[in-house]
C-alpha cells in the first residue's frame, strides 16, 4: 500500500521476515497560514493529503496536526473541524521527519 511507502523496513539475513521500524513523527505546531476545513462524509486523510499536497502518502501530517482525531484511522470524524498545515510548510515538516528517523 502507498501509505507504507516511506516507512523503513528492517530485515536480517538470518530472519527474512520484514519488520517495520517504529516511526517518529514531528510535532506540528499551529501556523498562521494553516487551513481549516469541516469534515464531510467520505473524507479520508489520504484523500485530503492528495487534494491539498498532491501526495496521499502525506496523510500523517494532517492526522498529527489534529490530536483530537484517531491516528489509527484514515477517516476523520464527520462534522468536526480539522487543521490542514499549509502546503508551503510541508518541506520543513518532512525535514523534521527525516531528521527524527535518520533518513538521509
Amino acid at each position: 500500500m502507498a501509505r507504507y511507502t516511506n516507512i523503513p523496513v528492517f530485515q536480517t539475513t538470518e530472519d527474512l521476515k520484514r519488520r517495520y521500524i517504529v516511526v517518529k513523527y514531528p510535532l506540528i505546531p499551529l501556523g498562521e497560514t494553516d487551513l481549516y476545513v469541516y469534515v464531510t462524509k467520505g473524507d479520508r486523510f489520504d484523500i485530503l493529503a492528495l487534494n491539498y499536497y498532491g501526495d496521499s502518502s502525506l496523510w500523517w501530517i494532517i492526522t498529527r496536526a489534529n490530536s483530537s482525531q484517531s491516528f489509527d484511522s484514515l477517516y476523520p470524524s464527520v462534522g468536526t473541524q480539522i487543521r490542514i498545515p499549509a502546503p508551503q510548510r510541508i518541506s520543513d515538516i518532512l525535514s523534521q521527519y527525516n531528521e527524527l528517523n535518520g533518513v538521509l
